[in-house]
C-alpha cells in the first residue's frame, strides 16, 4: 500500500483538486503555466480554480472572476458603467467596492450588492427555491474559486497565502497548511497567522475576509479577527472520543471534512446566508467593538439537525437527542 503523502505541497493540491473536481497533475500543470485552466462559466459543482496573478492587491479582489460573472449575469450594468474593459471607470467602482467591503465586510457586501452611479450591482445570487427555474439559473452562475500561493501584500510582495478562497472574486476564507513531514502542526499555522499576517494589510483588516483557517491533517483552527500576537483561534474540530481532535477517518485524512463538507459550494452558501454575522459588543469599560460571528464545526452542525429534525416530524416533537 502506497503510504499518503502529507507533504504541505500535496496537501495544498489534494484540497484544490478536491474543490475543483480537476486532478492533482491537472492543477499544479495549471499553475506551473501561469494560466488557469479553462471551465464553463455556469457550472453546478465545484470551484473554479483561480489565477494569482488575477488578484488585485490595492482593492482586494480578483478582477478576473469578479467580471466573469458580472459580465454573466449583469451585462447591461457593466455596460452602462462602462467597466467592461480596464480604465478610469473600472478603477472607480473597484475603489467603490473595497471602500464598501472595508466599511460593512464581505458577507454583507455579497449579500445585500452596491449601489454605484445610477446602478444596483448584485454580488451574490443566493440558493434558490424550489420550481425557480430562473433563480436555479443565477444561483450556477456564481463563481466559487480557489487560488493558491495568493500574494497579498502591497508592501512585502513577496508574502503568500496558500489557498485563497472567493466568492464572485471577493474573498471569503484562507488557509495556512502544515504537515508532519517538516515536524510543523496547527499550531505553526497559527503562529504564522500572528506572527507573518499583518491585520494592517488590506486582505486581514477586519470583515475585508469573513475567516482564516490554520489547517494540518489532524486539526483545523479557525479566526475571524487577525491582531498579531492577540490573535484568537478557536477549534473547528467534530471532536473525538468525547474530546478534542478528529477522529480516524478511513477514507482518507482526519481534516478532509472541512474542504469535503464545510467548504462545498452548497454548505459556504448557507454559511454565507445564513450563519456568519456581525455584531456589536460592549467590554467591561463600556467600549464598542465589532464581532464578526463564525460557528464552529459542533454549533453549525448542531442546528442543521435540528432543523432536519423539525422538517421531518414537526415543531416540538423531536430532541437533539434523536438526532444521534
Amino acid at each position: 500500500m502506497t503510504p499518503t503523502d502529507l507533504s504541505e505541497m500535496a496537501l495544498e493540491l489534494r484540497i484544490v483538486a478536491d474543490l475543483t473536481q480537476l486532478s492533482p497533475q491537472q492543477v499544479k500543470a495549471s499553475q506551473g503555466a501561469g494560466g488557469v485552466l479553462q471551465q464553463p462559466e455556469v457550472y453546478d459543482a465545484g470551484w473554479v480554480l483561480g489565477n494569482p496573478h488575477d488578484y488585485d492587491r490595492e482593492h482586494v479582489v480578483d478582477v478576473a472572476q469578479l467580471m466573469a460573472f458580472l459580465q454573466r449575469t449583469q451585462p447591461e450594468i457593466v455596460a452602462e458603467l462602462n467597466i467592461g474593459e480596464p480604465g478610469p471607470s473600472r478603477t472607480k467602482f473597484l475603489e467603490r467596492l473595497q471602500g464598501e467591503v472595508a466599511k460593512r465586510g464581505v458577507v454583507d457586501v455579497l449579500r445585500k450588492g452596491l449601489k454605484h452611479g445610477p446602478a444596483v450591482v448584485t454580488l451574490y445570487y443566493p440558493r434558490p427555491s424550489e420550481g425557480n427555474p430562473g433563480a436555479a439559473v443565477n444561483w450556477r452562475a456564481n463563481r466559487f474559486s480557489v487560488t493558491r500561493q495568493l500574494q497579498y501584500s502591497t508592501d512585502e510582495t513577496k508574502r503568500a497565502l496558500d489557498l485563497t478562497l472567493f466568492v464572485n472574486g471577493l474573498p471569503v476564507a484562507t488557509m495556512e497548511l502544515k504537515n508532519q513531514v517538516t515536524n510543523q502542526n496547527v499550531h505553526d499555522a497559527i503562529g504564522q497567522y500572528r506572527r507573518d499576517r499583518s491585520p494592517k494589510e488590506k486582505l486581514f483588516q477586519f470583515g475585508v475576509c469573513a475567516v482564516h483557517f490554520a489547517v494540518d491533517d489532524s486539526e483545523v483552527h479557525f479566526t475571524t479577527r487577525l491582531e498579531e500576537r492577540r490573535t484568537r483561534f478557536l477549534p473547528f474540530n467534530k471532536g473525538a472520543n468525547d474530546g478534542a481532535g478528529n477522529p480516524p477517518n478511513p477514507d482518507g485524512i482526519k481534516t478532509d471534512y472541512l474542504w469535503r463538507e464545510v467548504l462545498t459550494r452548497e454548505s459556504l452558501a448557507e454559511l454565507v446566508e445564513h450563519y456568519i454575522a456581525r455584531v456589536e459588543e460592549r467590554d467591561d469599560a463600556g467600549k464598542k467593538r465589532q464581532r464578526l460571528v463564525f460557528p464552529r464545526y459542533h454549533q453549525r452542525d448542531v442546528v442543521r439537525r435540528l432543523l432536519a429534525g423539525a422538517a421531518r416530524h414537526g415543531a416540538g416533537r423531536w430532541t437533539c437527542s434523536r438526532a444521534r
